[in-house]
């Protein structure tokens, strides 16, 4: 309501006043995250049908429960292999459009499923997030392995939810605030909603230390996937991801007081993911066991092919000794005596 004229905004003050409706209020994690009934909206639903991009229930991920992130057109390899599962457009679009630049708007990497075989520490992960509505592009960090499996993790970098000043590639996303929270405002019906990691971890410190409670880390509030190299498969991930909402006084509105300025968080969450069970099995008996199993074999193998090559020749050898033993033998004379150097027998 921030843009709306001041006679709207006293109309929805008093609307406000009369629903009970405060600036903060109580709901159970359920009803926050997939819906709760308010009274208001209903009212508003009724009669301006069209004011809202939702119906029913109001809840943060009332609209995406029971759905999926949209329709994915992938390469399959067979013309170019170094394309195989790149996204070639993704519900029926090559580029979005909710940022002001080409490169922000394009859809870049995979759906985020898998990537492409015969992995480098050069290579990198890129892949488009409908929920972030945008490509986020992970860098390599180390070695791994995962129940034996070898592994590349890759992480966020830095920079991936920086703003325009300290990244200039991402000053296509702005307007922005503070470094390290991203405004997705142009794709989530102009909402003043921020994505970022958890606890702000990686962004300005004023963010975090505006808030009490909040205790970003590396280890709980980084994003990362391991990937097996040679096909390309995730075999552990953890996307972790944070919304939150600025809020400040907005004049007109008197439920929003004298709230000041601040970034709040609402929820972080984790979509994590591990291979296991008979598949887990089945990778590493082909991919790991088989391999290990064939690359000692060539070893035994050529030693018993040098074995073998051997024993011929050594026979060989010995039937020739054995053969000029006996030329000697039948040289000497047969119960004969030499006689001296005076011709005396």
């Amino acid at each position: 309501m921030e843009d709306k004229p001041m006679s709207l905004k006293l109309i929805m003050t008093l609307l406000f006043t009369t629903f009970n409706e405060r600036a903060f209020m109580n709901r159970t994690v359920g009803e926050i995250m997939w819906g709760y009934e308010d009274p208001l909206m209903q009212l508003i639903n009724k009669y301006f049908p069209n004011m809202f991009p939702f119906k029913g229930k109001f809840g943060l991920f009332a609209e995406f429960n029971n759905s999926d992130s949209g329709l994915f057109t992938v390469f399959t390899g067979i013309k170019n292999f170094s394309r195989i599962h790149l996204v070639d457009k993704w519900n029926g679009v090559s580029k979005v459009n909710y940022w002001h630049s080409d490169q922000c708007n394009m859809i870049n990497g995979t759906s985020g499923q898998m990537w492409a075989p015969f992995m480098t520490p050069e290579s990198s992960l890129e892949f488009y997030s409908p929920e972030a509505c945008r490509s986020m592009k992970l860098i390599y960090e180390e070695e791994g392995t995962f129940e034996g499996i070898p592994t590349y993790r890759f992480k966020a970098p830095n920079t991936l939810f920086a703003n325009g000043t300290v990244y200039p590639p991402n000053e296509g996303f702005c307007p922005c605030l503070e470094s390290g929270i991203q405004n997705v405002s142009t794709c989530r019906f102009n909402a003043p909603l921020f994505l970022s990691h958890p606890h702000f971890y990686n962004a300005d410190p004023v963010l975090a230390e505006a808030v009490l409670g909040l205790n970003p880390n590396e280890k709980d509030h980084s994003l990362f996937l391991d990937i097996h190299p040679v096909t390309g498969i995730p075999m552990n991930c953890s996307v972790k991801l944070q919304l939150s909402l600025y809020v400040k006084a907005i004049r007109g509105i008197g439920q929003t007081g004298q709230i000041k300025p601040v970034v709040l968080p609402l929820l972080w969450f984790e979509e994590r993911g591990a291979m296991e069970g008979q598949t887990l099995e089945t990778f590493y008996t082909q991919l790991v066991l088989m391999p290990k199993v064939l690359h000692y074999a060539q070893y035994v193998l050529l030693a018993v092919g040098c074995v073998l090559l051997l024993i011929p020749i050594i026979y060989q050898i010995r039937s020739q000794v054995g053969g000029s033993l006996g030329r000697a033998a039948h040289c000497l004379p047969a119960g004969g005596q030499v006689g001296g150097l005076d011709g005396v027998p």
